[in-house]
């Protein structure tokens, strides 16, 4: 196994450079983005308005080139305000299709829980055929082609959460937090001057090629196995792993979260300048690539339980396995990579800290 060709991890930098003239701080969503941006999925982002998601989005197309179009979801948002609609010309006697918003190489929907389920519906051909049908004729959407979807967690009137079907589409779902006292004065000083102006250094042609050399990235077996294993460890067949939160899973993680951490994997390691991917990046992408996809149960959902709790319990009880990176390897290891049995599991240190959401009573329980 090799270091990625220096000139395509410099542009990467470059690009990532080019994004920070802009937005401050937040190196995890900008990096999640990135990732995205190689494996080819969709991000989904939540948080409260406020921290720049919109920016982001839109400097990091403009970085990367491509069309870029906005949509604000909205409670009477239509279909045909998404996808196109038959459009009578009255100087030519006829009909023709008009693209909608989504035709375009970066979309971003902003505020997607602000519509209803008929239009969040007509975007899950998009998102995952690549094509839209408007009265019969289907239009291929440009290549590359992602979906930036914004939503705000705090509001619960006039919203339409996503149906787990839709979140699914998603190959990542990224929470934006706050930003440090020392970023958020940088963030003052930088708008109250000229902000600054970001240069285009990619074209889709440019992205198609990182993208094909993020495919050839190394996946070793152990490291999809690992995948594999953390996710299996969510479905309630074999919640009896997760200790005490073995009874708060209604739905685990499908095959398709399996295939997000591998390729998520595989793009991360291009990113860190590696044309073979590791464990390491399997786990640091699980919260990301599972969190929409877990479905608690009512009871969970009562005691303060979120999917993030369940996550960091798999990672505790499956064993993470070693690469000898010199000879490209695995060491001799147990077939199956057994987990530890329920009962071992050791219970979160600061659980009330690790754990948001948790209460004192929940904490003495898993102690």
């Amino acid at each position: 196994m090799t270091e990625m060709p220096a000139s395509e991890h410099a542009q990467i930098e470059r690009a990532l450079f080019e994004i920070k003239k802009v937005i401050v701080g937040q190196e995890q969503l900008l990096d999640r983005i990135l990732v995205a941006v190689l494996a080819g999925g969709h991000v989904l982002l939540e948080g409260v308005p406020g921290l720049a998601k919109t920016l982001t989005v839109k400097t990091v197309s403009k970085v990367l080139g491509g069309s870029f179009n906005r949509v604000q979801f909205t409670p009477d948002l239509v279909p045909a305000d998404l996808v196109g609609a038959r459009v009578w010309h009255p100087d030519t006697g006829h009909f023709e299709v008009e693209e909608g918003p989504v035709m375009a190489n970066f979309v971003l929907a902003d505020e997607i829980n602000r519509a209803p389920a008929k239009v969040q519906s007509a975007l899950l051909e998009v998102m995952e055929e690549r094509q839209v049908t408007v009265a019969g004729k289907t239009m291929h959407t440009p290549d590359p082609y992602f979906v930036l979807a914004t939503q705000n967690p705090i509001e619960s009137e006039g919203v339409y959460p996503l149906p787990e079907a839709q979140a699914d589409r998603f190959l990542l779902k990224v929470v934006v937090g706050y930003p440090t006292a020392a970023e958020e004065q940088e963030i003052i000083h930088r708008v109250s001057v000229r902000p600054p102006e970001v240069e285009t250094l990619f074209d889709p042609e440019a992205i198609l090629r990182l993208q094909a050399r993020t495919d050839a990235v190394y996946v070793d077996p152990a490291v999809s196995r690992y995948a594999v294993q953390v996710v299996e460890v969510t479905r309630p067949r074999e919640a009896s792993l997760l200790g005490e939160l073995a009874d708060t899973v209604a739905f685990g993680g499908s095959p398709r979260a399996s295939l997000a951490l591998v390729r998520g994997s595989r793009a991360l390691a291009m990113l860190r300048g590696r044309d073979y991917a590791l464990p390491q990046d399997v786990a640091e992408l699980a919260y990301d690539c599972l969190r929409h996809r877990l479905v608690l149960n009512y009871q969970a959902i009562v005691d303060g339980i979120v999917p993030e709790h369940i996550i960091q319990r798999a990672l505790q009880v499956v064993p993470m396995p070693q690469i000898d990176l010199h000879r490209g390897t695995l060491p001799a290891a147990p077939e199956a990579a057994p987990v530890l049995a329920a009962e071992t599991v050791p219970a979160p240190e600061s659980a009330t800290q690790t754990m948001p959401g948790w209460g004192e009573a929940d904490a003495e329980t898993a102690s």
